[in-house]
């Protein structure tokens, strides 16, 4: 089955840059609009949503934005840093089919230093029996609760294939220094 649709769920940044007038809005950040440009030319149709009070994620209201979207087999999810640890717990909680699963610097907030109650939940193993194919985009100099929330993550889900990078960071613009991220698009197109 062919994906037909994506969703992009981007991550949380601080209340400063949240707040910046000079700043785009989470949603255009960083590569997310530059892949749902090419995806969107090579015939998929792609959702970039703006997740509410972005930089204080609260679970019941990106829920409720989320499911504003209807995600069936296919469909591909991609989620960076917090909206990929969104997407693990979204997917553990409900037993929904999809294509492909990407997560770029999936986030848990291991240790609960900006989250109360956003991570509260079991991982689901059977995650990687719903889905085709589970992509987990990681960066060896990416700080260490990326690092611990991507080995949380491969512990309890099987199957996922790591892309691993040795200088990308957290996978945002100031890391990569282009909004380009033609290893992501690679992995969506075939």
């Amino acid at each position: 089955m062919i994906i037909k649709t994506a969703l992009i769920i981007h991550g949380t940044p601080d209340r400063e840059e949240y707040f910046d007038p000079a700043t785009d809005s989470e949603s255009n950040k960083h590569w997310i609009a530059w892949l749902q440009k090419q995806l969107l030319i090579n015939g998929i149709f792609t959702q970039t949503p703006e997740m509410p009070d972005a930089y204080n994620p609260d679970y019941k209201k990106w829920k409720r934005e989320f499911e504003r979207f209807d995600v069936n087999e296919q469909s591909a999810l991609i989620g960076h840093s917090c909206g990929g640890g969104f997407l693990v717990r979204w997917l553990s909680e409900n037993r929904v089919k999809g294509n492909k699963l990407v997560l770029v610097a999936p986030w848990l907030d291991p240790t609960r230093r900006k989250t109360t109650g956003f991570f509260e939940f079991k991982i689901d193993g059977e995650i990687s029996s719903r889905f085709k194919n589970i992509h987990l985009f990681v960066s060896k100099d990416d700080n260490k609760e990326i690092l611990t929330s991507v080995d949380t993550i491969l512990k309890a889900v099987p199957n996922i294939k790591v892309h691993s990078f040795k200088n990308m960071g957290h996978f945002c613009f100031e890391n990569m220094k282009t909004n380009k991220f033609p290893e992501l698009l690679n992995v969506m197109l075939t």
